[in-house]
């Protein structure tokens, strides 16, 4: 940096003096570094960076007013974006001239540090209408780089004082130090609202796809049941009728996808209530009574134990009360990293010596031994009380 942008050198008596008293000054400095530092790591919020490079900067510096400067290229304008010192109103508002005729221009388009003991005698900038209105005699002005790809410029940090004293340019590469570490923090700072974006823009093109996924598969539903109420074979008939009602299963995880909050996860509660309704409609002569916890499951587990739920309440429909109505009911729980899944009726019962494990010829019973294998779980088949079957589901739950 050129000599004329730097204080003239201090007499003996006036640098011995200042040597005794600059060690305190200069740890304070250091400490002040090392907490902006920190706090500029910890945070997220891009306008308490601002105001905390701004703050402790001033107090490193002993001055009363500082300000952060961003480059505005559609204006050719460094606006202020933080400050201290300053009135209200300032912040947003007001902005400072970007040429190099100015002193924070002139940081702005060279990069170099800007140090002026004597705004009212300068000769080498104008004096920036802000600055005259408060009074400010000496000010230090720095380069704030984002660093990054392209190495791009962000704006200046600038402190001022209204107070007679000479700033250093062991003042002006603290200053620098500050803006070196805030430019880290603003460069982090867009890169984390690129990386957000590209989730966002993830996040809608999964919620899409499940959207897609989901009307295919009220297609294929739709085309099943046309298909079961033109065949004459009721065995044939009932297949199908099973057929889409596992379809419409997985359907309605994928409906519940691309609605949630949280992308890949569906709220367990919101979805066994969909699907008790659906087999409600399809069992009107039986009441089918649902609870679970407000649990959020991942697709990859909502999907079996939503087929899981369809076969066995079905089964529960179809063989539980042989002589009328009843009540089939689902409760679903998380005790200890574990969902624990309920499905019980009131009916006639299993047969004695029944043994879901033994070769047998029913699709359904083969579905549900494989979903349970799939989700990693365990499937417990006793007497409910007073009568009836209870199945019960135990699988681990992935944390969202």
């Amino acid at each position: 940096m050129p000599s004329e942008h730097r204080p003239a050198p201090a007499t003996a008596p006036e640098a011995s003096l200042n040597r005794l008293e600059e060690l305190p000054y200069r740890r304070r400095q250091q400490a002040l570094l090392r907490e902006f530092g920190t706090a500029a790591l910890q945070t997220r919020d891009f306008r308490q960076i601002l105001q905390q490079a701004v703050d402790l900067s001033a107090r490193g510096l002993g001055c009363s007013f500082a300000k952060v400067l961003e480059y505005v290229a559609v204006e050719k304008r460094l606006i202020v974006r933080a400050g201290i010192g300053w009135p209200a109103g300032t912040v947003d508002h007001v902005s400072l001239g970007a040429d190099i005729e100015s002193p924070a221009g002139f940081a702005f388009q060279t990069g170099q540090s800007v140090v002026s003991n004597h705004l009212q005698d300068e000769t080498r900038f104008r004096t920036p209408k802000l600055l005259a209105d408060h009074g400010i005699k000496r000010a230090i002005n720095v380069l704030i780089r984002r660093g990054g790809e392209g190495d791009t410029a962000f704006g200046v940090l600038e402190a001022d004082s209204p107070d007679p004293g000479q700033f250093d340019d062991a003042d002006a590469d603290f200053l620098a130090g500050f803006a070196g570490l805030l430019g880290i923090a603003i460069e982090r700072q867009h890169a984390d609202a690129k990386l957000q974006e590209a989730l966002d823009h993830e996040a809608l093109l999964t919620r899409e796809m499940s959207h897609r996924v989901k009307n295919s598969l009220t297609s294929v539903v739709g085309l099943l049941r046309v298909q079961a109420r033109g065949s004459e074979s009721a065995d044939v008939k009932n297949a199908l009728e099973d057929a889409a009602m596992r379809v419409a299963s997985i359907a309605g995880v994928h409906d519940h996808l691309w609605r949630g909050s949280k992308v890949g996860f569906v709220d367990l509660s919101d979805f066994v209530s969909h699907l008790c309704e659906t087999l409600q409609g399809s069992a009107p002569e039986h009441v089918i009574q649902c609870r679970s916890d407000d649990i959020i499951l991942s697709a990859d587990k909502a999907i079996p134990l939503g087929l899981l739920v369809n076969e066995l309440v079905t089964n529960a429909i179809k063989y539980a009360y042989v002589d009328g109505h009843g009540v089939i009911r689902l409760d679903a729980r998380e005790i200890n990293g574990h969902l624990l899944v309920e499905i019980s009726d009131e009916g006639a019962g299993l047969p004695d010596g029944f043994d879901i494990n033994q070769p047998r010829k029913s699709l359904g019973f083969r579905v549900i031994l494989g979903l349970v294998r799939q989700l990693l779980g365990e499937l417990t088949i006793s007497k409910n009380l007073p009568r009836g079957a209870l199945f019960t589901i135990k699988f681990p739950v992935d944390p969202p």
